[in-house]
């Protein structure tokens, strides 16, 4: 049976509350449930009520959600692994990422494509890829990202499995990107406006194929039996993701 140790992640929840920390023996943990001495935590094993809280084994979600520091809005899960479904990720993969944002997605990406992978991951703003690097450092789980600051204009790699872009103007890129993957794999772009949608489909046109636009809504339900129905608030448009099929040639008649 796992036991919680000296500086291990751990989920502790109160109601619809996750705190995600890190345990240190000689800190007491503050909440709206009271407090708990992480010293009372040691050896002990996960999934286990204490007091007015549960404290679990955080999960990858649960690191990504209430783990990361944020200064960007991160692509939710609800979206990242989709994205990874469509873009044909596995171990071994190679990816090219434009946008680095927190890191949440760069995350995912490791996670799926394990130590045989790349993600090659772009970030021109120096805040965001100190902040982004800081949450690779605490939560990757290898050693399989490449984190850079700048653009890639100066990139000579080529042959990526896929490359993804979330940019505040990704029609530029679309063009610079086309030759960096292989044949028939998968552009993905995160957009959160419609006008970001329309510039890129004019870009798409003749580079890629297979274009497709979609958004992901996920809606979550209050989990009392007696009265089961929608929770109250929902997420719902993150922004829209646009997936294309890189394709060369002409035309045959």
């Amino acid at each position: 049976m796992e036991e919680i140790e000296e500086g291990a992640f751990v989920l502790i929840c109160h109601g619809g509350r996750r705190y995600l920390k890190r345990v240190a023996s000689r800190e007491i943990f503050h909440g709206k449930g009271g407090s708990i001495r992480f010293s009372d935590l040691l050896h002990r094993p996960f999934g286990i009520r204490i007091g007015e809280y549960e404290v679990y084994r955080p999960t990858f979600e649960d690191l990504i959600m209430h783990g990361l520091k944020r200064q960007t809005q991160i692509i939710y899960p609800k979206d990242s692994f989709f994205i990874a479904l469509k873009m044909d990720l596995a171990r071994g993969s190679k990816v090219l990422e434009i946008g680095t944002g927190s890191g949440a997605l760069t995350l995912v990406f490791s996670r799926i494509i394990g130590p045989e992978g790349l993600v090659v991951s772009y970030e021109r703003d120096e805040r965001q890829y100190k902040n982004a690097r800081r949450n690779v450092e605490l939560f990757a789980d290898t050693g399989n990202i490449r984190l850079l600051l700048g653009e890639p204009d100066g990139l000579e790699e080529e042959g990526f499995d896929a490359v993804f872009i979330d940019i505040k103007e990704p029609s530029v890129y679309v063009q610079k990107v086309h030759r960096y993957l292989k044949n028939s794999a998968t552009l993905g772009m995160f957009l959160p406006t419609a006008n970001q949608v329309i510039d890129v489909l004019r870009v798409l046109n003749g580079l890629f194929g297979l274009v497709e636009v979609m958004e992901i809504l996920t809606r979550r339900y209050k989990t009392v039996a007696e009265r089961l129905r929608p929770e109250d608030r929902m997420v719902a448009h993150t922004g829209y993701l646009v997936f294309g099929r890189k394709i060369t040639g002409s035309q045959i008649s």
